[in-house]
């Protein structure tokens, strides 16, 4: 990791075997969408492959919550751009904030908060992050976000407002 990057972007295509009979992206493919986002970000960004390290500490991160607002719709063959972050963590458990942008950046298309448990493998124990994976956390949590467990909408409207002040500079 030679420059930590807190809030990994990449682009994506919309395919047309993932859309509805409208041509917008199916509202299940979007969490396929997010999670294969964030497992190539991470891959490439923290040189973490969740696999093996499930594997060496006998141990994963699962999910246990989604909260997923989709704003607009993602079109068949269109681009578009997945930021996900690091938004809350503590001893066993993170949050991850996943937004899917139009392919210029300005406009929210959905954001969704996958809350996740550590636990222990096989039994699905909750477990302690271990106190170098805290580190590594501390690390990747983005600054300026206040968590609150009921506040998705508010993030919704906060992150919309953004964009739309954004779009008028």
């Amino acid at each position: 990791m030679s420059r930590l990057v807190r809030t990994p972007e990449t682009q994506h295509r919309i395919h047309f075997q993932d859309c509805d009979m409208l041509g917008h992206l199916n509202n299940a493919r979007y969490l396929d969408y997010f999670l294969n986002a964030r497992e190539d970000q991470v891959a490439e960004h923290y040189a973490l492959n969740m696999g093996e390290l499930a594997r060496a500490q006998q141990a994963a991160w699962v999910i246990t919550k989604h909260h997923l607002s989709y704003l607009k719709p993602a079109r068949q063959g269109v681009l578009v751009r997945i930021r996900t972050q690091l938004i809350h963590f503590d001893n066993q458990n993170l949050v991850v904030e996943m937004q899917m942008r139009s392919d210029d950046g300005y406009r929210l298309l959905a954001l969704l908060w996958s809350e996740m448990a550590f636990v222990k493998l096989p039994a699905g124990t909750r477990l302690d992050h271990a106190d170098d994976l805290m580190d590594q956390l501390e690390a990747l949590d983005v600054p300026g976000i206040d968590y609150d467990p009921d506040g998705f909408d508010e993030r919704v409207k906060a992150v919309r407002q953004e964009l739309k002040k954004l779009r008028r500079e």
